[in-house]
């Protein structure tokens, strides 16, 4: 979206006049408890259109809300968008009702919540995988949440790199992309990379569906993918990327699940999952405003602050090539192996 910021505070304006609440449905909150310092700090979050039933993403940011309010004692309001239009007006009226820390979930709401960071400049905001020193008016009050995706992504090519030179016939591994945005293809660079570490002689694919929910659309791409040989397919498209492990399932090849542990969707054809802890960031995030420790700027979390990791590999796998994924996991720990890509060409 390209709206000024004129429309923006339009936008905020007629909010005010009219009284009312964003245009997004709300899921319940929790009842409020007070904090360890005698005051119940009050958080919203944002979720993108993918939902909160999208068996990632957002669930895992809703998770670390969850956490926050058992462990220490906050209150919490989650907004959900059916549309990219409702990102401004539930990022500010969070904001405007007192919300101490207002949470966007995902790039698509990057330019929203600078907008909505630059009108409440005394509310904390946070947002997922965006980077605050590319936003347009660089917040002080906004973190950006970011992973080393490369870091998982590699791991996952690895794993992938090693079946497919294990199995027979052509040795190619596919992905599919929601959009191509930064978080996105630091998986997927990470992603080709290790499996051309591990099989120097994999062919590399990858589509994109242009979207995050529909799963019809991922699985489109991925079965073209298939058909071009693809032996394993990894899905990092949210919500719509549930298509891609259908298509694995229906054609019997592997599949790769993203964000959360998805090992549970299919245990048969899930070979693993490129595990993103946006729980963990957005519990972190909570924690600092509860302390008090809250400012902007960015902070990263790869494999050795538990921010990415594997998730189950499946039982079929050879235990000879899990032993080589977590020999490589190691030299990524230690900084054996870096500048991992993080741009898909």
């Amino acid at each position: 979206m390209n709206r000024s910021l004129a429309l923006a505070v339009l936008s905020v304006l007629v909010l005010l006049a009219a009284g009312c609440g964003g245009g997004g449905k709300k899921a319940s909150s929790a009842p409020a408890t007070t904090s360890a310092k005698g005051k119940t700090i009050k958080v919203g979050l944002v979720t993108d259109v993918g939902g909160l039933n999208d068996r990632g993403f957002n669930h895992l940011a809703y998770l670390g809300v969850k956490e926050a309010q058992a462990r220490l004692g906050i209150k919490y309001n989650v907004s959900l968008s059916s549309s990219s239009s409702e990102y401004i007006p539930n990022l500010t009226s969070l904001a405007r009702k007192g919300y101490e820390l207002v949470i966007g979930v995902g790039f698509t709401e990057a330019q929203d919540i600078d907008t909505a960071a630059h009108l409440f400049p005394h509310t904390h905001f946070a947002i997922v995988d965006v980077d605050q020193t590319t936003e347009p008016h660089k917040p002080p009050n906004l973190l950006g949440l970011l992973f080393r995706e490369q870091e998982v992504g590699y791991l996952a090519g690895y794993l992938a790199g090693l079946e497919e030179k294990r199995l027979p016939g052509k040795d190619v591994v596919g992905s599919v992309g929601g959009q191509k945005q930064p978080p996105v293809d630091r998986f997927i660079a990470g992603y080709q990379a290790g499996a051309k570490a591990a099989d120097p002689g994999v062919e590399t694919l990858n589509g994109y569906s242009q979207d995050f929910t529909k799963q019809d659309l991922c699985k489109a791409v991925a079965l073209n993918l298939i058909g071009e040989g693809a032996g394993v397919v990894f899905q990092v498209a949210g919500g719509c990327g549930l298509g891609v492990i259908t298509a694995a399932r229906e054609k019997n090849v592997w599949a790769i699940g993203v964000d959360a542990d998805q090992a549970y969707i299919d245990p048969k054809h899930i070979l693993t999952s490129a595990t993103k802890h946006v729980d963990v960031a957005v519990f972190n995030a909570i924690k600092s405003v509860v302390d008090g420790t809250f400012h902007g700027g960015n902070v990263v979390y790869g494999l050795n602050e538990n921010g990415v990791g594997l998730g189950k590999i499946n039982p079929r796998v050879p235990q000879s090539e899990v032993v080589k994924v977590k020999a490589i996991q190691k030299k990524i720990a230690t900084g054996k192996i870096k500048n991992i890509p993080t741009t898909v060409r």
